[in-house]
């Protein structure tokens, strides 16, 4: 965004990844595109391409930003996560990223989490497996009081997906965010308790809920031991300043909203 404005192409993502990122630190999906990249193939071929990893989890962990850079216009959230995630995936996969940045940016406007989930199924085709996935938790939380039961129908009907798939996952991350009930740790415990990508899916989870609640209401032992820094493989922001990269990120929201109108 910074680089190139809103207007961003999958291929500028290529390119963004060409340059500020080491090969070896990126996997199954995201290093197939990127070979794929190398050797002159331009999306979508760079996410079909010798790739069975395609509709894996990892667009869908790569969404929070285009939620972040767009409060409260959620539509907009999922075009930029389906520019993004055109390059390394296909259907599922896509849908899984759109559907994150998607929720993310409906919670700037609402603490309702059946009605963010709602507006995260409206950005993505309703005959999808991922939106099945979807329906299907929802329904299950409303018959089940013990987050475990569901959990369990979850793994009956989903458990055939590989640990690191996007489907199985996302429904561990709505499991989080239906039981958690708007509790910040009870909502990530969850999520992790689920099993599968247990990193990813509390990072999501941990995402939205922030946005939710924001920053002054998250649990100091949450934020304290990071002690206001990341460690990145990408070139030039290892040790940065997390204030620092939310005041980047903010600022880029003010343009999208005015741009919006």
């Amino acid at each position: 965004i910074e680089t190139h404005g809103f207007d961003f192409t999958t291929e500028d993502i290529g390119n963004a990844w060409l340059s500020n990122l080491p090969f070896l630190r990126v996997y199954t999906a995201e290093r197939a595109a990127y070979r794929n990249l190398v050797n002159g193939l331009t999306p979508p071929e760079t996410a079909t391409y010798m790739n069975p990893y395609r509709e894996w989890i990892g667009a869908q962990i790569r969404a929070d930003v285009w939620g972040y850079v767009t409060p409260g216009i959620p539509e907009c959230g999922a075009e930029f996560a389906f520019r993004d995630a055109r390059l390394s995936h296909v259907k599922n996969g896509i849908y899984g990223e759109m559907f994150v940045a998607a929720v993310i940016s409906a919670a700037f406007t609402t603490d309702d989490v059946e009605e963010i989930v709602n507006i995260g199924l409206s950005v993505i085709p309703a005959e999808s497996r991922f939106s099945e996935a979807v329906r299907d938790v929802m329904e299950w939380r409303k018959k089940q009081s013990d987050w475990r039961e569901t959990w369990m129908r979850i793994k009956e009907k989903y458990g055939r997906y590989h640990p690191v798939h996007t489907i199985n996952n996302a429904c561990l991350v709505l499991l989080g965010l239906l039981y958690g009930e708007g509790d910040f740790e009870r909502s990530i415990t969850i999520s992790v308790m689920g099993g599968w990508d247990t990193d990813c899916n509390g990072a999501t989870v941990g995402s939205l809920l922030g946005v939710m609640l924001g920053a002054d209401n998250i649990p100091e032992k949450w934020i304290n031991p990071l002690n206001d820094r990341v460690e990145s493989f990408v070139i030039g922001f290892n040790n940065s300043r997390i204030s620092d990269l939310a005041k980047r990120t903010f600022s880029h929201a003010k343009k999208s909203l005015k741009r919006s109108k």
